[in-house]
């Protein structure tokens, strides 16, 4: 067996960003809002790129964008919070995906509880939410991929439609 990586192909023959985007955009997802506490300062980011992972031990993860501030702050605190949102949190997923939003009071005007494991932000009438501790990080191109045991899991509003993104909006789920 060759232990050795395989070549990459040439820059020439990667797929174009354009037509890559809007292939995974395909992929209908849930959207949740990630918060952290660092330094005493609240951080809060909309993924979409959340999913379980382990059931024994139980894992979480999402990705989060190198170069942006929460990616820092993440890391630094060790912890998080994942608020799983439904349709009335539409405006809040907006909000926090907003880059160059201030970071002071970012979530001022959004009603959040303080999750009693990490003391992280999460958001009122979230269909579910979560508490991690960050197990393992892997860089993974221009993200990390973060990975979480679960300390908390709550069903604050079980019953709500979820909030879903498919092809670069917003959807309804038929029932």
């Amino acid at each position: 067996m060759n232990d050795e990586a395989p070549i990459p192909p040439p820059a020439a023959a990667l797929p174009d960003g354009r037509l890559f985007r809007e292939v995974t955009g395909a992929f209908a997802t849930g959207v949740t809002v990630v918060t952290t506490v660092a330094d005493g300062v609240d951080h809060a980011m909309t993924v979409n790129s959340f999913s379980s992972v382990s059931l024994d031990p139980p894992l979480v993860m999402f990705c989060a964008e190198r170069t942006g501030r929460f990616h820092a702050a993440v890391l630094a605190a060790g912890f998080w919070a994942v608020s799983v949102l439904g349709t009335g949190h539409r405006e809040a997923s907006d909000w926090f995906a907003a880059p160059g939003r201030p970071l002071d009071d970012q979530l001022d005007g959004w009603p959040t509880v303080r999750g009693a494991e990490t003391g992280a932000p999460l958001l009122a009438g979230a269909l579910a939410a979560l508490e991690c501790r960050t197990r393992q990080v892997h860089e993974a191109g221009d993200h990390s991929i973060v990975v979480g045991q679960v300390l908390s899991l709550d069903l604050p509003d079980p019953d709500a439609e979820p909030l879903v993104f498919h092809r670069g909006g917003y959807r309804a789920l038929d029932r």
